[in-house]
């Protein structure tokens, strides 16, 4: 009957035991640290606090650097409406912040109100994608040729943005010094870029990025315009075609800003698209064109200069070409199988030694040496040819000479046997009759020199 008593005396024992250590038994404890967090602006960020043994205790949120209470318990204290907070149980206890925004970084503290209080901190760091300040960043640009451009390109965000610039068209940006010692880059790093005795080929568009790792990475475009007075590049000043062929003459300009391009004939008339002509200008680059006049059907009166033009703000440049005929071509005999050699036409170099394509030696002259020359093989051949044979491979040398035109034409017009008869009276009247042509081509060719 006693045994029942003594546990009842046990127990209320137990329970007398005193009360602060039992207090400091049932303690709340966080589980685990408050972790810092890093969030892009304009996202949700959720600080978790994570309690043991609560008990009867409350939870709260302070933002630390501030000492502003964000939340007691289930209640939200602050007056921004980004704010709010939830829980799982006793153990879970969240504090959310919505459209985080620069001013909410700072460190946040979960706090328990025992006594004394106990609490933890984390760290919000909010992080801005990179962004151009307007006022900081150059606009499109013109610069004359030799002058000096000076870009510049401000970013803002968090953390510090890193610039760079790169030329849209993928070429290298050249960077002189004052000495004009020239550097290529690919990609150059800097807010400000400087672009000094510039030149033509820098014209173009230039990319400015800024990027900081937070996405996404920003761009911006700068065009820079190199100005200058319009110049004119040839490829042929002497053109040449046979008639009733098309001939196509071709100019090139470099200018900037665009210039306009256009045709002019000797007598100062413009030439424009027609059945007789077609004009077309091409764009090759940014300041770079090409001017094509094609001459359908080319005749006599087509014959002569034909200037190309090209005027812009700063200046006009012209240049002439010389459009000429070439003579058809003609037909002769090489060999005894009567096989036929054509004459080629080529467009002269433009060069001082070459430039008007002249021959070497006038016509003239060749005329009075090819007289000379068939007036000695045709003796030649009347001293050599004692059989009274002469065949057409004898004939076939004085082709090989440097004969003119006339000369040919003449010559061929005789049609001469591979074998002569063996008549001395035919031989004779053939070799006369060759002899009187020759003297009356040495007279003609004599009238010509004393002319």
């Amino acid at each position: 009957m006693q045994q029942p008593w003594s546990i009842y005396l046990l127990a209320i024992f137990m329970l007398g035991l005193d009360s602060k250590l039992v207090g400091q038994a049932f303690q709340p404890e966080f589980a685990e640290p408050l972790m810092n967090l890093t969030v892009p602006v304009g996202r949700d960020a959720t600080f978790r606090c994570l309690v043991h043994n609560l008990g009867g205790y409350r939870v709260g949120w302070v933002k630390a650097d501030t000492k502003a209470i964000q939340a007691i318990h289930v209640h939200v204290i602050t007056n921004n409406h980004r704010v709010a907070v939830s829980h799982n149980g006793q153990t879970i206890w969240n504090l959310h912040i919505r459209n985080v925004q620069e001013e909410d970084r700072g460190q946040y503290m979960c706090q328990i109100n025992t006594d004394p209080m106990k609490s933890q901190m984390g760290y919000l760091e909010v992080v801005v994608p990179p962004d151009f300040v307007s006022e900081e960043t150059s606009g499109d640009m013109m610069v004359p040729e030799g002058g000096t451009a000076k870009v510049s390109c401000r970013a803002k965000g968090v953390p510090e943005p890193r610039v760079m610039w790169r030329r849209e068209d993928g070429a290298d940006i050249v960077l002189r010094d004052a000495n004009g010692v020239k550097t290529k880059v690919d990609v150059y790093e800097a807010e400000v870029l400087t672009l000094a005795k510039i030149s033509r080929s820098d014209m173009g568009a230039y990319l400015c990025i800024a990027s900081n790792g937070v996405p996404p990475t920003v761009s911006k475009r700068i065009i820079i315009k190199v100005h200058f007075h319009p110049v004119i590049q040839i490829p042929n000043q002497l053109v040449g075609a046979p008639l009733g062929t098309d001939v196509t003459l071709e100019c090139y300009v470099e200018s900037s800003p665009k210039s306009i391009n256009y045709w002019v004939r000797d007598s100062n008339e413009m030439v424009i698209s027609s059945s007789k002509y077609e004009v077309v200008n091409t764009v090759i680059s940014s300041f770079e064109s090409r001017m094509a006049l094609t001459v359908r059907g080319l005749t006599a009166t087509d014959v002569g200069g034909y200037r190309c033009v090209a005027k812009n703000s700063l200046g006009e440049v012209d240049s002439v070409i010389r459009l000429y005929e070439i003579p058809g071509p003609s037909i002769k005999n090489t060999s005894a199988t009567g096989k036929k050699e054509e004459y080629k036409y080529s467009t002269p170099i433009e060069g001082p030694d070459n430039q008007f394509g002249s021959a070497d030696r006038s016509d003239d002259e060749d005329e009075k040496e090819t007289v000379m020359d068939v007036t000695d093989t045709v003796e030649n051949m009347v001293k050599t040819n004692r059989n009274r044979t002469i065949n057409y491979t004898q004939l076939n040398s004085i082709h090989e000479h440097k004969l003119s035109n006339k000369v040919r034409k003449i010559i061929n017009k005789f049609e001469i046997d591979e074998t002569f008869t063996n008549s001395s009276s035919e031989l004779h009247s053939s070799i006369h009759a060759l002899i009187v042509v020759i003297l009356v081509l040495y007279s003609n060719a004599h009238c010509t020199l004393s002319l």
